[in-house]
């Protein structure tokens, strides 16, 4: 029983542990409205009250830098808010990409005690 008392306590005392959803796990890359570019669509949730700007990347399979395109590469998104990002990949690139990645930034002067950041990556369907 105290087992199960300390168990319940931590749960109901313990914060939320997601940093930030990046959806879907396994993005598509297909045909832009550019030939010769592929294009995929992913949603980014801040869970975050201390974090407002993350930061998109594309990376191979050594999580090695791959060319990439996004309308903005440090996006703004409040807390508990979600935004739809479009990722645009070269398509000689296809292959060479295997992971989009956000990654929370945390402002220098933020006051925040906690330098915790969080980086999540969904894998590109092959």
């Amino acid at each position: 029983m105290k087992l199960f008392m300390m168990t319940l306590l931590t749960f109901l005392t313990s914060g939320q542990a997601i940093a930030h959803e990046w959806t879907p796990t396994y993005p598509e890359l297909f045909q832009s409205y550019v030939k010769g570019v592929l294009q995929s669509e992913l949603t980014l949730y801040n869970a975050r009250k201390d974090v407002e700007y993350y930061e998109i990347g594309v990376f191979d399979k050594d999580m090695e830098p791959v060319s990439f395109a996004v309308s903005q590469r440090i996006i703004n998104v409040e807390y508990q808010r979600r935004k739809k990002v479009s990722v645009f990949v070269r398509a000689k690139d296809r292959d060479r990409a295997v992971y989009v990645c956000s990654k929370s930034k945390l402002l220098k002067d933020s006051g925040t005690k906690a330098l915790i950041t969080s980086n999540i990556c969904s894998k590109y369907k092959r």
